[in-house]
């Protein structure tokens, strides 16, 4: 019950919305349990007719009110039973709503390595299927325990007080049903988490197909994947096959331990009746319908049971996320401005989940409002330095710094804030055009998403779709081609006029022409803006203000581009080599 206890600050938060479910569920039972007493009162007014000992007047009198009687608490137990489901039922939903609102905004603030080591089909699972699981405990468990309890401390008192010894031979086999039920669910509940652990992969493998079909298709391996699909669902059936197995002795057990208690009743209370220990039949009639009220609270003990193990399994997989401390602290609570001011003095950073050493004592300055270019082969830690200065991730010696401040001591969210990050895998919502541009500044006016639209140089092609900015785009914006999702991207950094903008790499995908018109809009865009062009091209680099060439992680060129042509080196050969692929195009 340990995990379980992370709960009690929501069975704090619905305490009032719980005790009167808890009442109305008592009083609801409490009619409930009228109903054996009417029906047993019933036959002995029906015995009392047969056998002469009343008229027909005072039988047709008493039958009618015994009814009325019936018809009254079976009403009145009705609707406190239906009270007792809107108030306890929906408690668990808002307590389901809570903690899945809890576990997305803590997924928000987990670092990077966090989804690196995790999968989606993992994370998915638990806000989902674990946190339903966690809602049968705070739900139903709690009502049937509550109605468990009622039901005998009321049934109880009044049939031992009616005839101890029947309802100490009735009661016999409720203990056994109780037990066997228990070890029951304890089977059931392994076979389920492997039931949950086998759904985990599927969801997985299904979520990572779904997401790479275009290299699947384009690889032609859809007879693989279909293969490995039907091995996973062939495993996940018969893992489910397992499970039913043992779920169907359930029911056939408990209708067994049932129909023993009902001919214990008729045997015991027939020989009692008979030898004068119990005065009116209606007794046994009023114990069978007990026994058959009690039998299935007696199995929910077992079933309570195994909602416990269940729920409490459920929230340690949930708590080992929440528990989770992420790897980036806000440290400052107070707003910090940001003017763009970035230097980078002799960082070196290794990234924590693979220990490759992405950068190696590199060191920089860049005045607010100027433009540095990065250049360098694949892997040699562009993209780090992007990721370093939003502070994705942090450096050990406080070599990262804006405003003259090292970022760890800023406001992480001023930070963020303050800066316009185009990736290098362009990401889009499914959501429309204009609200993925609008992403970057919620409040923009349609005017603004235009003039972004067009700085980007996206306008015409969204403008000749058939619904233009409100087209919806497919998963990862797969309704665009890859220059269009870079431009859209683009347009949505520089809607949110950001103090820094930079661009991973994100021009790599437009072609040549295209590239050089958003380049100049750019110019006029960020002439106030602190700006960082990651990039493979020297065209995309030019006009900055400075550029750095790395390798391996290192510093091995700095300068503007008028002074790296003119000294042999990566940079000028890369020059030379686009400047001949240009003519020859």
């Amino acid at each position: 019950m340990k995990a379980l206890k992370h709960l009690n600050k929501y069975f704090f938060k619905y305490r009032y919305r719980l005790i009167i479910g808890i009442v109305i569920t008592i009083v609801a039972k409490i009619f409930a349990l009228f109903t054996p007493r009417f029906v047993g009162d019933a036959i002995n007014v029906i015995s009392d007719r047969y056998n002469g000992n009343i008229s027909y007047e005072v039988f047709k009198t008493e039958l009618t009110t015994i009814t009325l009687y019936i018809i009254g608490a079976a009403i009145i137990a009705g609707m406190f039973t239906f009270l007792m489901r809107q108030t306890i039922i929906n408690v668990s939903r808002h307590i389901e709503y809570d903690l899945k609102n809890e576990i997305y905004q803590h997924y928000q603030v987990l670092s990077l390595n966090f989804y690196k080591s995790n999968r989606t089909g993992d994370l998915m699972n638990r806000i989902s299927e674990d946190v339903g699981k966690v809602r049968m405990y705070v739900g139903p468990a709690i009502m049937y325990t509550m109605n468990t309890i009622t039901l005998f401390t009321v049934a109880i008192i009044y049939m031992m007080n009616t005839a101890p010894k029947l309802t100490l031979y009735t009661l016999i086999p409720l203990p056994i049903l109780s037990v066997a039920i228990y070890k029951l669910s304890r089977l059931i509940n392994k076979r389920s988490t492997i039931v949950q652990q086998s759904l985990s992969t599927l969801s997985t493998y299904t979520q990572e197909t779904f997401s790479g079909i275009s290299v699947i298709k384009s690889y032609g391996i859809e007879p693989r994947t279909n293969s490995e699909f039907d091995t996973l669902s062939a495993e996940n059936r018969q893992k489910q096959i397992n499970l039913t197995k043992v779920q169907a002795l359930f029911f056939p057990m408990m209708i067994l331990l049932i129909g023993l208690s009902n001919l214990i009743v008729v045997y015991i209370g027939g020989v009692q009746y008979m030898n004068g220990e119990i005065e009116d039949i209606g007794t046994i009639a009023a114990f069978l319908i007990y026994v058959n009220m009690l039998t299935w609270p007696v199995a929910v003990v077992g079933w309570v049971t195994s909602l416990v193990q269940q729920a409490e399994a459920s929230q340690e997989r949930i708590n080992e996320f929440l528990n989770t401390e992420p790897d980036i602290q806000n440290t400052v609570n107070e707003l910090t401005p940001i003017k763009g001011d970035i230097e980078f003095k002799n960082v070196s950073f290794v990234y924590p989940d693979t220990n490759i050493e992405a950068l190696k004592d590199v060191s920089f300055k860049l005045k607010s409002g100027q433009t540095l270019a990065i250049l360098g082969k694949t892997g040699s830690g562009k993209s780090t330095i992007l990721d370093l200065i939003g502070r994705l991730y942090d450096v050990d010696n406080d070599g990262v710094l804006v405003d003259d401040t090292v970022v760890s001591k800023l406001n992480l969210y001023s930070l963020r804030k303050s800066i316009g990050y185009v990736p290098q895998d362009a990401f889009l919502f499914s959501d429309s055009i204009k609200n993925n541009i609008k992403f970057g500044k919620e409040d923009a006016t349609d005017d603004e998403v235009i003039e972004a639209a067009k700085n980007a140089r996206v306008h015409k092609n969204i403008i000749g779709f058939k619904r233009g900015y409100d087209t919806v785009l497919g998963e990862r914006g797969i309704t665009l081609s890859g220059g269009q999702k870079q431009r859209v991207s683009i347009a949505r950094a520089i809607i949110k006029r950001p103090d820094i903008l930079l661009f991973d790499d994100c021009l790599s995908a437009v072609d040549t022409d295209t590239e050089e018109k958003i380049l100049k809009n750019l110019v006029k865009l960020t002439k106030d803006k602190t700006t960082i062009i990651v990039s493979h091209r020297v065209s995309s680099a030019k006009n900055a203000n400075q550029i750095i060439v790395l390798d391996d992680g290192k510093v091995i060129q700095t300068g503007t581009h008028q002074s790296l042509i003119n000294v042999e080196g990566y940079y000028k050969e890369l020059y030379t080599k686009q400047l001949s692929e240009k003519e020859i195009q």
